[in-house]
C-alpha cells in the first residue's frame, strides 16, 4: 500500500541539524505538556494489560493519548494568543482571533501534538513503559493445568517484579521440573538469565520454549535481542527472520534487524532501512514504540551526514514513504 506518512521526522531531523536550544519550550509549555500527559499516563495506568496482545495493548494506550490531544492542542494554542493578536483583524472595533482546531486524528496537525505527548510518556510514564515491556500472551493453547507449577511460577513472577532475578529463577526452575511444558516459565526464565547476564542459559530456556511451541513470539523476538549481547548477530538476523516468517508485520522484526545492522553491522543504509519499516509498523499500530524507531533515525540522520550520505539517507526515507516536508 502506497501510503504518505506524514510523521512530522522534521522535528527532530531539524534538532540535528541546529542547535538544540531552538528546541527548547518555555516553563509554561513544558508544564502544560507534563500535566497532559500526566493525565494520560494515569490512564495507562489503569489498563488491565494482563495475557494482553501488544497490538490490543497498543490501541488503548492510544486512546488514552486521544483523550488528552485535543486539550493539549487547543491549551498549546491559547498560550500563543499573543503572536496571533499582532495578525489580528479588527471586527467592529475589536480584533478578531481565529484559532484553527484539527479534530482528524490522521491529519499532520493533530499527529504533532499527539506525537508531542507520546514522546514525554516514553520517557516520564512509568505505566506506559511497564505495560508495554510486559509481553502478550501467545501460549493460549499451552495452558498449565498443575496447580503447584503455577503457585511456582507465581511467586516468581513477584520476584522478578522486585527484580530479583536469582530468586526468580529458582522458583521458574522449580516450576519447569514440575511441569516441563509451562512455555511462559521458560520464556521468563530465558529474560531473568538474560538480565544476570546468563546469556547461554536465555538462550537455552527460549529454545525449550520454542520446542513445546515453535511459533512462539516471545523467545523468537528475545533470542535476537540475547545474541547482539553475545555479539553473535548472526544468529540475531536469523532469529528476526524467522520471527517475519511467522508474523511479518511484527515491527519488532525490522526494529531488531535495523538495530543489528546500523549499531554492530555499521551497514547503516540498511539499517536504515529496517527502521523505517518498524516505524511505519508502530504508526499503523498506534504503538508508543514509534518514538524509538524516530530516535534511532535521527541518529542514523547524523551519521549518515557524517558521511556524507544525505541524500541517500532522503532516499530511504521515500522509499518507505515517510515525509520530513
Amino acid at each position: 500500500m502506497n501510503r504518505k506518512n506524514m510523521a512530522l521526522l522534521i522535528s527532530l531531523l531539524f534538532c540535528i541539524q541546529y542547535s538544540s536550544g531552538q528546541n527548547k519550550k518555555n516553563n509554561e509549555s513544558d508544564q502544560l505538556l507534563s500535566e497532559t500527559a500526566d493525565k494520560a499516563c494515569k490512564c495507562v495506568d489503569s489498563i488491565n494489560a494482563k495475557n494482553k496482545p501488544k497490538d490490543i495493548l497498543s490501541k488503548e494506550i492510544s486512546k488514552c493519548i486521544n483523550t488528552q490531544t485535543a486539550a493539549y492542542q487547543l491549551g498549546a494554542k491559547l498560550m500563543s494568543i499573543k503572536e496571533l493578536e499582532k495578525d489580528a483583524k479588527e471586527v467592529d472595533g475589536r480584533k478578531q482571533i481565529n484559532i484553527y482546531y484539527e479534530l482528524n486524528e490522521e491529519s499532520d496537525e493533530y499527529k504533532k501534538y499527539y506525537f508531542e505527548i507520546e514522546r514525554y510518556m516514553r520517557a516520564h510514564c512509568t505505566p506506559l513503559k511497564t505495560k508495554m515491556s510486559a509481553s502478550g500472551d501467545d501460549n493460549e493453547a499451552f495452558k498449565p493445568t498443575n496447580l503447584q507449577a503455577i503457585e511456582y511460577y507465581n511467586q516468581a513472577i513477584e520476584e522478578t517484579k522486585k527484580e530479583n532475578y536469582k530468586k526468580a529463577i529458582l522458583l521458574y526452575n522449580k516450576c519447569v521440573a514440575v511441569d516441563p511444558t509451562f512455555v511462559n516459565a521458560w520464556d521468563n526464565l530465558g529474560l531473568c538469565y538474560r538480565r544476570i547476564k546468563e546469556y547461554d542459559k536465555s538462550i537455552a530456556s527460549y529454545n525449550k520454549s520454542l520446542e513445546i511451541n515453535p511459533n512462539g513470539l516471545m523467545p523468537l523476538q528475545n533470542l535476537g535481542i540475547v545474541y547482539r549481547y553475545k555479539l553473535d548477530y548472526l544468529n540475531a538476523i536469523k532469529s528476526y527472520e524467522k520471527l517475519a516468517l511467522i508474523d511479518k508485520n511484527n515491527p519488532e522484526v525490522y526494529f531488531g534487524l535495523g538495530q543489528v545492522y546500523a549499531m554492530d553491522l555499521k551497514e547503516y543504509e540498511k539499517g536504515l532501512d529496517n527502521i523505517c519499516k518498524a516505524y511505519n509498523l508502530y504508526i499503523v499500530q498506534k504503538s508508543p514504540y514509534r518514538t524509538d524507531a524516530e530516535l534511532l533515525i535521527s541518529q542514523l540522520f547524523k551519521e549518515m551526514k557524517n558521511a556524507g550520505k544525505e541524500t541517500t539517507f532522503d532516499e530511504i526515507l521515500k522509499k518507505n514513504n515517510i515525509s520530513t516536508k
